[in-house]
């Protein structure tokens, strides 16, 4: 059995190459941006690969072999689920390498903003001023959290806010039974988790239906003062709404990991030179800017997933499913079922 790894870091290799080898893969590892990687191989029965791979038609054409696709992520909308599908291609993803890891980061974000830790970092090593002159902060502890999905990363994060004496309230589709009186937290509709919540922090899967989840509509719904943290989806929230909330102080701040049109934040020199520039992508990369330079806005570079211990988590979970697909027993399978 034949598998294409396409590895973002050079020690993955090092750290898979004996184990696949020992369950009996044959691996060809590729860097990250190597076109050889998705030039085709007929042999090929699995692919691994990270969010920063798409693949559809015109990958899968080049892999006529193809049995699986191992993602290292717990997104998938990198890939093309139908086209996948209608060529009997599984799906393997990491459901649930980020819980803790997630979480933390977001009440990273959280404290940061309620402490205004990066001003005051700033301020000394700019100027050398150990003023606290417009420092002041607030607590956390009494203060309305909600927290919008309740799956694994959000269910940590309730148990977070619990530890910070926090009133918690929480939003799903598809809320869990019994959950709320586990963990001692009250789900609501969304417009009331907006309406009365301090801090809104955002832990759900992008999809159709939670693309744009905040948006122009309800950006105002928000608290008067309230802040955003967003470690989930850039496209989960509306640019030019949150940009319109910061402007008219509906919101005091955000606490940003991802943006909607990030992948074009990184080749802005494309965006800017095509004949015909896209309108709507355009506003949303110069809104980006904006965010960038608020006072009160902290902007990261999609790493709340990234810590030693979760990604040594990723290679573990995606070397099983390998591994497990190979013994004709697949886990973590997303789609189609086989």
């Amino acid at each position: 059995m034949k598998l294409i790894y396409i590895a973002q870091e050079e020690w993955e290799q090092g750290y898979l190459k004996d184990k696949l080898a020992a369950a009996g893969w044959e691996t060809a590892f590729y860097a990250a941006g190597d076109s050889a990687a998705l030039a085709g191989d007929p042999d090929a029965e699995a692919l691994s690969i990270f969010i920063t791979t798409h693949i559809g038609a015109a990958e899968l054409d080049k892999f006529p072999k193809l049995k699986l696709i191992a993602t290292r992520s717990t997104g998938f909308d990198h890939i093309d689920l139908e086209e996948a599908k209608k060529r009997g291609v599984a799906i393997a993803s990491v459901p649930s390498y980020g819980i803790n890891t997630v979480a933390e980061f977001a009440f990273a974000l959280i404290l940061a903003l309620a402490r205004r830790i990066c001003e005051a970092h700033n301020r000394v090593t700019n100027t050398g001023s150990f003023s606290q002159d417009g420092l002041r902060g607030f607590d956390l502890a009494g203060k309305t959290i909600g927290i919008v999905g309740t799956g694994h990363i959000g269910v940590h994060a309730i148990k977070m806010a619990k530890g910070f004496d926090m009133n918690v309230l929480a939003f799903d589709a598809f809320q869990k039974e019994g959950l709320d009186k586990e963990l001692g937290f009250t789900y609501v509709p969304l417009n009331e988790l907006l309406n009365t919540s301090d801090i809104v922090t955002l832990h759900v899967p992008y999809n159709p239906h939670t693309h744009h989840l905040i948006n122009k509509d309800n950006i105002h719904e928000f608290k008067k003062g309230a802040y955003l943290v967003n470690t989930a989806r850039g496209a989960v929230v509306e640019t030019e709404a949150l940009v319109a909330g910061l402007m008219d102080k509906t919101l005091a701040g955000a606490g940003l990991d991802v943006l909607e049109e990030e992948g074009d934040m990184q080749d802005e020199a494309r965006l800017f030179s095509l004949p015909h520039p896209r309108e709507e992508e355009l506003k949303t990369t110069l809104a980006n800017h904006y965010l960038i330079d608020h006072p009160r806005v902290l902007v990261t570079a999609h790493v709340a997933f990234d810590t030693q211990e979760a990604i040594e988590r990723i290679l573990d979970t995606t070397l099983e499913n390998v591994v497990a697909f190979g013994k004709g027993a697949p886990q973590n399978v997303l789609a189609p079922k086989v």
